[in-house]
């Protein structure tokens, strides 16, 4: 019964970061009661030699009951696995870790336990480079290097920036063997209304030089591009550039500002059944840490009014689950959406700034059914979840897309895709 109230929980933008991603100085409390171990000696980030190649991992998840999608990782020497939620909203990677930990959820035996090599202090290159572009808060070069992250749900992560050996078996058949800045989460906070994901961290896929990418690409490991295929269950997330599609690709530029970390993108158009909304000046986040998309609230009311108009004379009705706030019901209970697509549109977002550059997203992109058999609108009011005027395209308008960040070229791209089938066979 504990497993089945787990399945059924989803995350509300739990990993949505907010603006905020710093290192702080080791004078807080929370960073110098765990551990008395001495900071490691300063290391350099030094370009690996030979050619760089690519990194291929399976995912498994799903938007509906999970609510979050994750790959394993190795970390140590002997690697020790690590379920990681992948996360592109979030810059930093971290594990929850025995230093001791308050507030985590797993078993001791399952925390990243750190030997005093680990730790980086605040003079160290990766402590600058992981507080890019700002330097380091702290009184005191020698000091360790802290962190903390504090995520839209009011959740927070409390730690220490440590270095460790990631074993990542590359594509060209070689073992590499990189050592990767990451955080060690000895106090975690969760405020949320529901509960954490059962991972053991976050996988950091952001923009900063913090970024498992962004690392793996200064080390000469891989290319500065990543990608990820959700399916229903399963999808995979690689990096580097040689799983990258010659033809077929959807492309269109990131945003540049010097103050977002996030995979931005517009101004679009929003469109429904082919047809202009008069919703223009769209600009989106995609973030993998999020279940559902969350659009403003202007935005939020168009489609929710869109979609009630499409639906009159059609056989729904509003029905109340659990699952998510707004459902409908059918003359008999859903079993997929093969089952329901048929009585909703397509939305579309329209990137003005590229010459026919469409972000498709059908009903199986913005609808799931639940266990009741209802169908619900995976769509939610941003607005009203403390996110402003932020739009976050999040798993559910993902599946069934590869996606592919191509930080080389400041691009983001994307085309259907079966994710459920190994690479290569779609």
């Amino acid at each position: 019964m504990a497993d089945q109230k787990m399945k059924e929980r989803r995350r509300v933008s739990l990993m949505i970061m907010v603006l905020i991603f710093q290192v702080l100085s080791a004078s807080l409390h929370g960073c110098l009661a765990a551990i008395g171990q001495p900071p490691r000696k300063p290391t350099s980030i030094h370009p690996r030699a030979g050619v760089r190649s690519s990194v291929f991992l399976p995912v498994s998840g799903n938007v509906y009951p999970l609510g979050y999608y994750s790959v394993t990782i190795g970390i140590g020497n002997p690697p020790k696995p690590f379920q990681l939620d992948i996360d592109t909203g979030s810059d930093l990677t971290w594990v929850q870790c025995d230093a001791p930990c308050t507030g985590c959820t797993l078993p001791r035996d399952q925390l990243y336990n750190p030997s005093k090599n680990n730790f980086v202090d605040c003079k160290d290159p990766i402590c600058l480079a992981v507080n890019s572009p700002n330097p380091p808060q702290c009184k005191n070069p020698n000091e360790k290097c802290c962190f903390q992250v504090q995520y839209a749900d009011h959740g927070s992560v409390l730690g220490f920036i440590v270095l460790d050996t990631f074993p990542l078996r590359l594509v060209n058949g070689t073992l590499s063997k990189p050592h990767l800045a990451f955080g060690c989460g000895h106090r975690l906070q969760n405020r949320g209304l529901h509960p954490p994901t059962p991972t053991a961290g976050v996988l950091g896929l952001g923009k900063s030089k913090a970024s498992i990418s962004s690392q793996l690409s200064s080390m000469g490991v891989t290319k500065n591009v990543f990608g990820h295929c959700l399916g229903d269950n399963r999808g995979f997330l690689f990096f580097g550039a040689d799983f990258v599609p010659k033809s077929g690709m959807t492309w269109t530029r990131m945003l540049q500002s010097s103050s977002d970390k996030h995979y931005s993108s517009g101004p679009a158009e929003l469109l429904f059944g082919g047809k202009p909304t008069g919703i223009k000046g769209v600009n989106v986040i995609f973030d993998t840490g999020s279940t559902y998309t969350y659009l403003n609230l202007k935005v939020y009311e168009t489609v929710l009014n869109l979609i009630r108009k499409d639906l009159s004379g059609k056989q729904l009705h509003d029905v109340k689950d659990k699952a998510l706030p707004i459902c409908w019901k059918g003359t008999k209970p859903f079993k997929s959406m093969r089952d329901a697509r048929n009585y909703f549109s397509t939305f579309a977002l329209s990137f003005t700034g590229s010459s026919n550059v469409q972000l498709q997203l059908p009903p199986e992109n913005y609808l799931i059914v639940t266990e009741q058999g209802n169908v619900c609108l995976g769509i939610l009011n941003g607005t009203e979840a403390g996110l402003g005027t932020t739009n976050v395209i999040g798993d559910i308008s993902l599946q069934g897309k590869l996606v592919i960040y191509d930080n080389e070229n400041q691009m983001i791209g994307w085309a259907n895709a079966d994710c459920n089938r190994k690479f290569g066979s779609f």
